[in-house]
């Protein structure tokens, strides 16, 4: 019979090797999972450690159990990993999120030294090689050791179970097939498939051969988050009357279609998608997770009441995809093929899109794959298109029952070829917050729908970041927590409400690593997270979407890290599910209020020390406000190595300046001057920085073309300051003399009356 052997303790550790050959001393001896970028991955700087390591440990093969076939399963090695027995290399893998198997039987001996040497350098041939999320190294989730007879259930198979399941709704009747791939099987071998009922051990239908096909009767659907519900395939193979493998895996029963017009519709009913984005990382610990960690996930996802998931940018655990199976989210599931294309990457795409596919091909949970995800910010080319033709040719060959999918970027034109490959397309939208308004997403989508009416368009992509810093007057771009909520209730109001768009993704459900990251006045993550990278808060945005979301009754009095307050009369925001909210100041009512949009807001008189207490029927939150004379300095947010910052810049009375937004500056004649002045010295850094390789990653904007008036009116929400900041993201920076320089100049144009 098939065992697994759980191989994670004990490991030597060998940091920032060049010879596995000549290893020297151990830098530690750890367990498993383990990432060497678990501090150095999120504490800013672009400088956490990329190279390769090597793991090592004897086996001896006296310890383990006899038989035929022994596999080292790596479930995940970030990013290309070899592995090599006894000193003679056995294998190698190119792709940082996928399951993958060596055979060792040949070499496995008394005292056999195992080393796994990974490597997350950068090259040009393995994605992801560009991307706003840190490549954390290591050796980052279970590794085991499979052991089973000359006959078994294939393992080789692209990291798959060796069994595959595919149920097909036909009316009330679900039609199963199941497909054991089985390797090296003997004459007298039975293959016996059998389904079981959940948390049933006798089966309700069984079949002999490596491939039967079944109708369960008035099936019991797998319906979302209202009764997930999971059958059980079980594929056994007997030889004289014994069981010598086996492999079980769970299914579920349901249908789905994607419309261009209702949205998304599972099993018959409209079922409307609206979630979160999940990267995987967590403060302190990376990417190396253990099962609690994926639970508590979870859990706040469930909370937030979330109906689906894009699990970004890359394939996740296998744990957390049964978990999904389990409470009904619905899944997007993609490989790491993004923002910058590589001619010499295109094997890496299949064989990580083989990976994805064969390895989450029975979870119900999902029913789109993702080609790519902002793929085309520098352009499509035909390398590109044909890419992506190959991709979604090769999914459709491997899954008759999913569709495909593409996470397309603000700039990609809305008549790009590439939007015409996929079955369904989402866009990532950013307006509000980088660049343009909160009020241009809706219209967006609808001039899309206009333009395309067969093409389901959904939103892979919004959000705003967030951190403890807090104002009463929140303008985009302050990364005030009060200005993500207003962000969120904007975009909430303009999405959830046009049934059209097939599904919606938050960015992102927790902060993450990014190292490269200078934002927010807290370096080296991405703060756009509706729960901090520790998942010890939930920002008020979360109680947004959970007052949306949630049949759980609740009420969320909004600001509790905002006490210290200096106008007279202060806004108070309360979310809650319930249809009418009271709030109490020092004991006193302020009165009932009801909200259809469940967003409640309240004029509070801001007096000495108020202690606040919303109500909602037996339903309570509280927190308090106390009047200052002036702003407390710990709600502001100063730069960590700012050039400058926005407290820093002169700004007269009726002048322009750096903290300006550009549209306000270009609504007069003198304002539009000094921008096209501004925009051929951008162009001349620009140039300067693509010498050689393009270090913008290929990203052009393009002011000439169809999109011209799109882009104007995303630049035209920055301030200048921001926009000079965001630069640096493209290599292109300004010095604090030039920028002193720049505000003078803005100083002597005076704004037009009707600009604040």
């Amino acid at each position: 019979m098939r065992k697994i052997i759980n191989l994670n303790e004990d490991w030597q550790f060998y940091k920032g090797v060049s010879d596995v050959n000549a290893l020297g001393e151990a830098n530690e001896t750890l367990n498993l999972p383990h990432t060497w970028n678990a501090m150095d991955g999120h504490d800013g700087g672009n400088d956490y450690f990329r190279g390769t390591c090597v793991y090592a440990k004897t086996l001896n093969k006296s310890e383990l159990p006899q038989t035929d076939k022994y596999f080292l399963e790596i479930q995940g090695a970030n990013s290309s990993a070899d592995v090599y027995m006894n000193g003679k290399k056995l294998a190698h893998h190119d792709g940082g999120y996928s399951t993958w198997r060596v055979d060792l039987t040949d070499e496995l001996s008394e005292n056999s030294e195992l080393l796994i040497a990974v490597d997350n350098s950068p090259n040009d041939y393995v994605y992801p090689q560009m991307a706003d999320f840190t490549f954390y190294g290591g050796l980052y989730r279970d590794v085991n050791l499979i052991c089973v007879p000359a006959t078994h259930l294939d393992l080789e198979y692209y990291g798959g179970k060796g069994v595959q399941v595919t149920p097909v709704m036909n009316g009330a009747n679900a039609e199963v097939e199941v497909i054991a791939y089985v390797k090296n099987l003997t004459e007298g071998d039975e293959v016996k498939i059998c389904l079981y009922e959940r948390d049933s051990e006798e089966p309700f239908a069984t079949a002999t051969g490596e491939k039967a096909n079944f109708v369960i009767e008035n099936a019991r659907l797998w319906n979302g988050r209202k009764d997930p519900y999971l059958y059980c395939a079980e594929v056994e193979i007997y030889r004289n009357g014994e069981v010598i493998d086996s492999v079980c895996t769970r299914f579920g029963c349901r249908s789905f279609e994607i419309d261009p017009n209702r949205g998304f519709i599972l099993n018959g009913e409209e079922y409307p998608l609206r979630g979160v984005s999940r990267h995987q990382d967590r403060l302190g610990v990376g990417n190396a997770l253990t099962k609690a960690h994926h639970e508590e996930d979870i859990d706040l996802i469930m909370e937030v009441g979330a109906t689906t998931i894009r699990l970004a940018h890359y394939q996740h655990d296998q744990y957390f995809y049964d978990l999904c199976d389990e409470k009904g989210l619905v899944l997007w599931a993609e490989i790491p093929y993004i923002s910058k294309h590589m001619p010499k990457g295109r094997e890496n795409t299949i064989s990580q899109m083989k990976e994805l596919v064969v390895q989450n091909y029975n979870h119900p949970a999902i029913v789109v794959w993702g080609l790519s995800n902002e793929i085309s910010i520098g352009g499509s080319d035909e390398d590109l298109l044909e890419n992506h033709r190959i991709l979604n040719d090769l999914v459709h060959e491997m899954d008759k029952t999913r569709k495909t999918t593409i996470a397309a970027v603000s700039m990609c034109k809305m008549d790009d070829p590439y939007l015409q490959i996929p079955d369904v397309v989402s866009y990532n939208h950013y307006f509000g917050w980088y660049g343009g308004d909160t009020s241009m997403n809706g219209p967006w989508f609808d001039k899309f729908h206009e333009m395309h009416p067969t093409i389901p368009i959904g939103v892979s992509e919004y959000g705003c970041e967030a951190l403890n810093w807090h104002t009463s007057e929140p303008k985009q771009g302050d990364y005030t927590e009060e200005y993500q909520a207003y962000y969120h209730e904007e975009l909430i109001k303009q999405l959830f409400t046009r049934k059209y768009i097939w599904a919606t993704h938050v960015w992102n459900m927790f902060d993450f690593g990014a190292d490269a990251r200078a934002e927010g006045g807290e370096n080296g993550q991405n703060h756009k997270g509706l729960v901090t990278m520790d998942r010890k808060y939930k920002k008020d945005s979360f109680y947004a979407y959970k007052a949306w979301l949630s049949d759980e009754p609740f009420v969320h009095l909004c600001g509790k890290r905002y006490i210290d307050r200096v106008e007279d009369v202060t806004k108070v925001t309360v979310y809650s599910n319930q249809p009418e909210v009271e709030l109490f100041v020092n004991g006193q009512s302020l009165g009932k209020k009801t909200a259809p949009d469940h967003f409640f807001y309240f004029d509070v008189p801001n007096v000495g020390e108020s202690e606040l207490v919303a109500k909602a029927g037996e339903l309570t939150d509280s927190g308090k406000i106390r009047k200052v004379d002036e702003m407390n300095m710990d709600y502001v947010l100063v730069e960590k190595g700012a050039v400058l910052n926005w407290f820093d810049i002169d700004t007269p009375a009726g002048k322009f300046s750096l903290n300006d937004k550009i549209s306000d500056i270009m609504s007069c004649w003198r304002g539009k001057i000094w921008f096209v002045k501004l925009g051929l010295k951008l162009k001349k850094k620009m140039n300067a920085s693509k010498k050689g390789e393009k270090k913008s990653g290929g990203f052009d904007v393009d002011l000439k073309g169809g999109n011209a008036s799109d882009m104007m009116g995303m630049l035209g929400g920055f301030s200048v300051l921001r926009l000079s900041s965001m630069m640096g993201m493209m290599n292109i920076s300004f010095t604090k003399e030039e920028l002193l320089k720049m505000n003078k100049q803005l100083n002597r144009i005076r704004k037009p009356k009707n600009v604040k």
